[in-house]
């Protein structure tokens, strides 16, 4: 496999691409009877290299997208565009922290300058550091505006502007959360900055529907990624056992699984779903207002 880096950016395509390439990305679905939901479309996903955002690539990439994913680390981002790339996809890794503004637009800049457009944003890059009322600090407080809130923003801007310019269709989808509604106490920031998210969806979304852009929230629960763990026994003491514990708790029996929501996304950013836009969908198994 062939690689070449730029400006922060490593480029990874099977070899003999097109033809093999689609064959490999496509087989799968006819021999499902179905075609592809997303073919070759360009998407972009922020925080795309690990839980979440790696799911809903190898879910992209699946239904036949041109995947281009961001990150802060470069080994997992890599990784991952050369995994996809031996599985038929043509994978650009761009290494940005898009919590500073100027990383988030070059992002979008270097997946333009590989792929001539950009056809699909999904917002998957999050902070869930903890913080109450009483104790967040000024600091903690940015950092979750600009993770979880400007991110987002500016990446859709450079999005959009580039959608606008072509005068073309396109489809992002923003990560939010349940917390959103009213959420724990101990994630006051978080919860403001996933609030905002959702009121930036529903703004955006009517600013840019004659634009024929489609922009849609989805408000995600309790789910089970290796980030998750990673805070479950960094912030309140988990054992091995949680995950059967939380899953106990639960009324479907289980935490919400990556693949399942990767699917969901996908379907958001193709033409599957239709007119929808600015909607803010809550994807739980816990239901707004309701007491047992």
């Amino acid at each position: 496999m062939s690689k070449t880096e730029r400006r922060g950016t490593a480029w990874a395509e099977e070899p003999g691409t097109s033809h093999e390439g689609r064959r490999r990305r496509y087989g799968a679905l006819e021999a499902a009877g179905r075609p592809a939901l997303l073919p070759d479309r360009v998407v972009l996903i922020s925080g795309g290299t690990a839980g979440l955002g790696a799911g809903i690539a190898g879910a992209a990439a699946r239904e036949g997208a041109l995947v281009a994913v961001s990150g802060r680390r470069r080994e997992p981002g890599e990784a991952l565009a050369a995994e996809l790339a031996a599985a038929g996809t043509k994978a650009l890794f761009v290494q940005a922290d898009v919590a500073d503004v100027a990383q988030a637009q070059a992002c979008v800049a270097a997946v333009i300058a590989e792929f001539g457009r950009v056809d699909s944003l999904v917002n998957a890059a999050g902070l869930t550091a903890r913080g109450t009322l009483l104790d967040t600090t000024p600091d903690l407080f940015d950092a979750h505006i600009a993770v979880n809130l400007k991110a987002p923003f500016f990446l859709m801007q450079a999005v959009a502007a580039d959608l606008v310019a072509r005068q073309a269709p396109g489809t992002i989808v923003n990560i939010g959360s349940t917390s959103a509604h009213v959420g724990q106490p101990y994630l006051a920031p978080y919860v403001a900055a996933k609030a905002g998210l959702a009121g930036l969806t529903r703004n955006a979304a009517h600013a840019h529907r004659w634009d024929k852009i489609r922009i849609n929230n989805l408000n995600i629960g309790w789910t089970d990624t290796a980030g998750e763990d990673a805070t479950q026994r960094r912030f309140h003491s988990a054992g091995d056992d949680w995950r059967a514990k939380a899953s106990a708790s639960l009324p479907m029996g289980k935490l919400g699984q990556v693949d399942e929501i990767a699917d969901f996304v996908v379907f958001l950013l193709s033409d599957r779903s239709g007119v929808v836009t600015g909607s803010v969908i809550d994807w739980d198994q816990n239901l707004l207002g309701g007491i047992d």
